[in-house]
C-alpha cells in the first residue's frame, strides 16, 4: 500500500480568513423584463452579494483602515456614526473583527428591519426624529458628533465628508466594473446619497474613457439635482421624503458634481413600487434606491440606443424593506399601492351599457326576487323619484324561509339602508374597503351620468384580474 507524507503537499483547502475578506467582486446580472422598452443592454451590479448586503461594506472597511494607518482609531476604541443602517452594517461587520465598540445614529424614518440587524450584530443605536435640520442638535448628525466629542478614543468616521470613502470605489467598484464590461460601458446609474459611489467609481471609469456618461438619481425633498444645474443651494428644496438611502439636505464632499453629467429625480411612489416590482418581475429582492433608479433610468429612456451598455447599481438588500416597500398594508397606507390604478370607473367598464336593474318602494318583494332570478343579480337599488333611497339584497332569501308571508310585503318595509353612491376616480382598495356584510354594494355614475352597480363579485374579479 502506498504511503503518502500529506505534509510534502500544499492544502487544497480554499478559505477566507474573516469575513471582510469576502468583501467585492459583486457580479452584473442582465435585465429581462423590466428594461425591455430600452434599446441597450441594462446590467445590475449586485452589490447585495457583500457579506453586509450592501455596497456600504467596501468604503466601511476603508474607513476604518484608513482612520487606523493614521492613528485615529485605537485598539479598543469606539466607532461612532450617522447611519441610514447600511454603512452602520459594514461597519458592525468591521468592529467585530477588528475589536471595536459600534455606537450608530439613525432617523427615525430607516427601516425597523435596518435598526434590528445593527442591533443584532452588537451595535447600539440611538434613533433620531427625521423632520430636524441638519445643524439642529437632534439631527443624526449631530447626536454622532456629540457622543464622538464625549466619549474617549473615539472615532467618527463621516461618510459625508471623509474621502476615504470615494476612494472604496475608485479602488474596487470602478475597476470591477470597467473589467466586467471589457470597457464596454457607456452609461452607469447611481442613487447619491453620501456620493461615495457615484463619485468614486466615475472617477475611475472617466479616467479609462471620459465619454462614459454618469447619471445620478436624486429624490423630490433633496438639493443634489437643483444645485448640480444651478449651483444654488436652495433650502424650499429641502423636505422629508420616503425614499430611504439617495437624496440630502446638505452637500457632501464626497459628491464630485464635476464628475455627474445628470440628476434625476423620482418620487417616492414610483420609487416604491418599481422595487416592488424588480422583486416580482426579475427576482431581484433589493432596497428602495435599486428601485429609484430603476424608475429614473425608464425616465431618460430616450436618451439610450442600441450599442449602450448601461450599468445600475444595486446598493442593498430588500430583507432591510420586508416592513415598508414589501409590506402590501404599509404601501397602501401611503397610495402607493399598485391597484391604486384601478378606479371604480374601470371596473364599471365591463358592465357596459346594462342598465341598472332597480326597485321602487311600493312593489311586493316578490316581484324583486324575480327580477333578480331574472337577471341573475344578487343587489337591486330601491328607488323612488330619482333617488336612492334602499336596497334588496340576496340575503333576503333566508328570511323568506323563515317567514314566507314576507313575499307579499311591500319592498319600504323590508329594504336595507341605500347603497353609497362614490365617484368613478375611487380606487380599487377604496371600493373594496365599503363593502362588507352590511353594506354589499355601491354606486357610481358614469360620464354619460348613467348609475351602475358595484358587488362585492366585482371587486375580487377586479382583483384577480391585476
Amino acid at each position: 500500500m502506498l504511503k503518502v507524507n500529506i505534509k510534502e503537499y500544499p492544502t487544497l483547502m480554499k478559505y477566507y480568513n474573516n469575513i471582510l475578506e469576502t468583501i467585492g467582486n459583486t457580479p452584473l446580472v442582465k435585465f429581462n423584463k423590466i428594461t425591455n422598452e430600452i434599446p441597450a443592454l441594462v446590467l445590475a451590479k449586485m452589490e447585495t452579494f457583500n457579506p453586509g448586503h450592501s455596497i456600504k461594506d467596501r468604503m466601511a472597511v476603508k474607513m476604518v483602515e484608513d482612520a487606523e494607518k493614521a492613528g485615529l482609531l485605537k485598539p479598543g476604541g469606539t466607532i461612532i456614526e450617522g447611519t441610514s443602517g447600511n454603512t452602520g452594517m459594514g461597519l458592525a461587520l468591521a468592529a467585530i473583527v477588528k475589536g471595536y465598540k459600534l455606537i450608530c445614529t439613525l432617523a427615525d424614518k430607516q427601516s425597523k428591519e435596518k435598526m434590528d440587524i445593527l442591533r443584532a450584530m452588537g451595535a447600539e443605536v440611538i434613533v433620531c426624529p427625521t423632520n430636524v435640520s441638519s445643524d439642529d442638535p437632534r439631527s443624526y448628525y449631530s447626536v454622532a458628533k456629540k457622543l464622538n466629542e464625549e466619549i474617549p478614543n473615539s472615532f467618527y468616521p463621516n461618510q459625508y465628508d471623509n474621502l476615504s470613502n470615494r476612494q472604496a470605489h475608485y479602488e474596487q467598484t470602478g475597476p470591477e466594473i470597467w473589467e466586467q464590461t471589457e470597457g464596454k460601458i457607456t452609461h452607469l446609474v447611481v442613487g447619491v446619497g453620501t456620493g461615495g459611489t457615484i463619485s468614486g467609481t466615475a472617477k475611475y471609469l472617466k479616467e479609462k474613457n471620459p465619454n462614459i456618461k454618469i447619471w445620478g438619481i436624486d429624490t423630490y425633498g433633496s438639493v443634489f439635482k437643483k444645485y448640480h444645474e444651478t449651483g444654488e443651494f436652495d433650502e424650499s428644496e429641502i423636505y422629508s421624503y420616503i425614499t430611504e438611502g439617495i437624496g440630502e439636505d446638505i452637500l457632501p464632499k464626497n459628491v464630485d458634481f464635476d464628475l455627474i453629467d445628470h440628476f434625476e429625480k423620482v418620487t417616492d411612489k414610483d420609487g416604491v413600487i418599481m422595487t416592488r416590482r424588480l422583486a416580482r418581475e426579475e427576482g431581484f429582492f433589493m432596497g428602495n434606491s435599486a428601485g429609484s433608479a430603476v424608475a429614473g433610468l425608464l425616465q431618460m429612456k430616450d436618451k439610450l440606443k442600441k450599442d449602450d451598455v448601461v450599468v445600475v447599481i444595486f446598493h442593498d438588500h430588500g430583507s432591510r424593506y420586508v416592513g415598508k416597500m414589501f409590506n402590501d398594508d404599509w404601501v397602501r397606507d401611503r397610495g402607493f399601492m399598485d391597484d391604486d390604478k384601478v378606479t371604480a370607473g374601470m371596473i364599471i367598464q365591463s358592465h357596459g351599457n346594462k342598465k341598472l336593474i332597480t326597485a321602487s318602494p311600493d312593489e311586493e318583494l316578490c316581484d324583486v326576487l324575480e327580477k333578480m332570478t331574472k337577471y341573475d343579480i344578487s343587489q337591486v337599488p330601491v328607488e323612488k323619484e330619482g333617488e336612492f333611497i334602499g336596497s334588496i339584497s340576496d340575503a333576503i332569501f333566508s328570511e323568506m324561509i323563515k317567514k314566507p308571508e314576507l313575499k307579499t310585503q311591500k319592498v319600504e318595509t323590508v329594504m336595507d339602508e341605500a347603497y353609497e353612491v362614490i365617484s368613478a376616480q375611487t380606487p380599487l382598495h377604496e371600493v373594496a374597503a365599503l363593502l362588507n356584510k352590511k353594506h354589499r354594494a355601491v354606486l357610481v355614475k358614469d360620464r354619460a351620468g348613467l348609475t351602475h352597480i358595484i358587488t362585492i363579485h366585482d371587486v375580487l374579479e377586479a382583483m384577480n384580474k391585476r
